[in-house]
């Protein structure tokens, strides 16, 4: 199986593009990981939410296959812990999914086509955080779900 984590924008802060790197190195030694940046759109001042939510989504269809398990970080979607996030995405190792796709969207959410396309929203917290520090959140997470699958001793419980 494959990990791919689509984004909208590039990550700024110095401090998080290092924090991903790192994270994406690591992960590289326990599965094949691919993350895909879509750049900002241009003039988005002159969008309304629902034209940017639009040209954003087609944006990220285009990035999808068929066959991927589409799961959208969602601050509506489901919660789980480190465990139960591990035990998901084992799960998902041994169905034979081909590639496992998460996405963050842009500032205002999703399209309506890109939900009607997911499979899952996943929630990191009740709390918001910002798009920039979700991505080094969420690529911690893949790698501790990693670690606990193999019972290492990353995560202590």
């Amino acid at each position: 199986m494959k990990i791919k984590l689509i984004m909208i924008g590039k990550t700024d802060s110095e401090y998080l593009k290092s924090g991903i790197y790192e994270y994406e190195r690591r992960l590289s030694f326990y599965i094949p990981f691919l993350s895909v940046v879509i750049p900002d759109l241009k003039n988005s001042k002159n969008l309304t939410e629902v034209q940017q939510k639009q040209k954003e989504g087609d944006l990220i269809l285009n990035q999808l296959n068929d066959s991927d398990y589409i799961v959208l970080l969602d601050e509506n979607g489901k919660s789980f812990s480190s465990i139960e996030f591990s035990d998901f995405i084992e799960k998902q190792m041994i169905s034979g999914s081909k590639n496992l796709v998460f996405i963050i969207g842009g500032p205002y959410g999703f399209s309506n086509e890109v939900y009607s396309r997911a499979h899952l929203k996943l929630s990191l917290s009740k709390m918001t955080f910002s798009h920039q520090m979700v991505r080094l959140i969420f690529i911690e997470q893949l790698y501790r779900a990693m670690t606990i699958i193999r019972g290492e001793p990353y995560h202590h419980q």
